[in-house]
């Protein structure tokens, strides 16, 4: 096999979810993805048109399985994984997923958040998936949420081009927006 086959062999073997062994292997293959986006090329774009700087329903239907391959379903998302879905929606100028990935990060966001601080969360399985409302599982107070991972996801969000609706609403609700995030200003409009 000439040498570019090669690599493009390996790297779509390493996004396979069913080579995804631990986070580490889920964040580097969400990297390929996001290479994806930005490109329009590689492996998760073979077989179809795929334009630079695009996000698609396919490029979120990798997110996601990869995000719930079986080695990693019963764990937590980690930071490194947020962190990958975060640089996947900063690459993506255009959007043709009908709101999938925006869900997806929101989600994630919200799961690492809450494990972080010591809080229980389902399986990523269902956490993720499309059918599960994030308002039957997530946190509704900020009570016990770590304020150390609440400021960087703040920190996320205010980086990003694309303000996140679904995100936002959430991480008003869990900590008061008025009061305990005066402090980080132009993070959220919620109309107040």
């Amino acid at each position: 096999m000439p040498a570019p086959l090669a690599i493009a062999a390996e790297t779509l073997a390493t996004i396979e979810p069913s080579r995804i062994s631990c986070k580490d292997t889920a964040a580097l293959a969400l990297a390929v993805v996001r290479d994806g986006v930005i490109t329009g090329e590689g492996p998760t774009t073979r077989g179809r048109v795929h334009f630079s700087r695009t996000l698609d329903a396919a490029d979120t239907a990798w997110c996601a399985s990869i995000l719930t391959a079986t080695a990693v379903d019963h764990e937590p998302v980690s930071r490194a994984e947020v962190e990958a879905l975060f640089e996947i929606d900063e690459a993506a100028a255009e959007r043709s997923d009908n709101g999938r990935f925006e869900d997806l990060l929101a989600k994630a966001v919200v799961h690492h958040a809450a494990s972080v601080s010591g809080l229980a969360v389902p399986p990523r399985s269902v956490a993720l998936s499309v059918e599960t409302s994030i308002e039957s599982w997530a946190p509704t107070h900020a009570a016990n949420v770590d304020t150390e991972v609440l400021d960087w996801i703040a920190s996320q969000m205010r980086g990003s081009r694309r303000p996140n609706h679904t995100l936002m609403r959430l991480v008003a609700t869990l900590v008061g927006a008025t009061l305990q995030f005066a402090h980080l200003p132009n993070v959220f409009d919620i109309g107040l």
